[in-house]
């Protein structure tokens, strides 16, 4: 029971870092990003290529993994952060799913369909079986801390101010001389960079990384988290991820209660466990778990 406690709260981690990134993104600055899963997949695939081929030691693939999910973020902003936002949220949608296709297709270089195994485990000579995975909570653990610290940091800064005011009124800040597209692409990228990294240690933390692993369910299930927490807060981010996985959780001890229930009966039970949870949070907590209470009373 204690491992599998472990292993819950290192994936409650890696999607607490997912959660502020997208806070970052929409909740600060309204960018609709879709994709996020697909800058996930790039951090996984970065780092575990470059651990498997180069060799590389994985301070340095993580840093490596982590940048190249900001660099891929740049092209993509600059092309389409001057549209409407739901044309971004498509593009950045179809980037998603031409990350996952083409893993799937490159076998030379990703495996396809088949993955790469052999990932190498965070803390794999340091500490035998169950200290390693203490050893990666730990570290995912301080890796969400200091996560939560900047984007708190951020969201109070002068930067922090103009992106807010960009994502309430951007005509408004285009008229004070300010250009809205740049302050969009670089918190898109900053964004981007917290969600490479998590794929990196989540890739590490599995030692296997596979197409199937980035499907578009698990951009929906940070959305979710940033929802139910409260869409633009350090604490929605950490308070809605850890709802999000209680329910998901939860629900497979429900079998234990009805044992007639099947896998795919609980596949679907789990699913509406969210969105019943979406519909009551909209009903009575439209600004979510930690938002605003005055503006829900309102």
């Amino acid at each position: 029971m204690e491992a599998y406690a472990v292993a819950i709260g290192i994936v409650a981690l890696i999607y607490v870092l997912m959660a502020l990134g997208l806070t970052l993104q929409f909740g600060l600055a309204g960018l609709i990003n879709f994709g996020v899963v697909g800058f996930f997949a790039v951090g996984a695939y970065a780092s575990a290529l470059l651990t498997q081929l180069g060799g590389w030691p994985l301070p340095v693939t993580f840093f490596c993994a982590s940048l190249l999910a900001g660099a891929v973020a740049v092209p993509l902003g600059l092309v389409s952060l001057r549209l409407r936002d739901d044309y971004f949220a498509i593009i950045t949608l179809g980037f998603s799913e031409t990350v996952r296709i083409a893993a799937s297709s490159e076998v030379w270089l990703t495996g396809g369909v088949r993955g790469l195994a052999g990932v190498p485990r965070l803390f794999q000579g340091w500490a035998p079986g169950r200290g390693a995975q203490l050893l990666t909570l730990a570290l995912a653990a301080a890796a969400a801390l200091v996560t939560a610290i900047v984007v708190q940091r951020i969201a109070r800064s002068p930067f922090g101010r103009i992106i807010e005011a960009i994502r309430d009124n951007e005509p408004a800040v285009a008229s004070i001389g300010k250009d809205p597209a740049m302050f969009k692409v670089k918190v898109f990228v900053v964004g981007s960079i917290v969600v490479g990294f998590a794929g990196a240690l989540y890739g590490h933390y599995i030692g296997f990384v596979a197409p199937d692993q980035f499907a578009p369910i698990v951009t929906f299930y940070v959305w979710v988290a940033v929802v139910l927490g409260g869409v633009g807060r350090v604490s929605g981010a950490i308070v809605g991820t850890a709802l999000l996985l209680i329910l998901l959780e939860g629900s497979r001890f429900v079998r234990d209660v009805f044992p007639a229930v099947s896998e795919v009966e609980m596949a679907s039970l789990r699913l509406g466990l969210v969105g019943l949870a979406l519909i009551l949070l909209m009903i009575y907590r439209p600004t979510g778990l930690m938002g605003d209470y005055s503006t829900d009373r309102k």
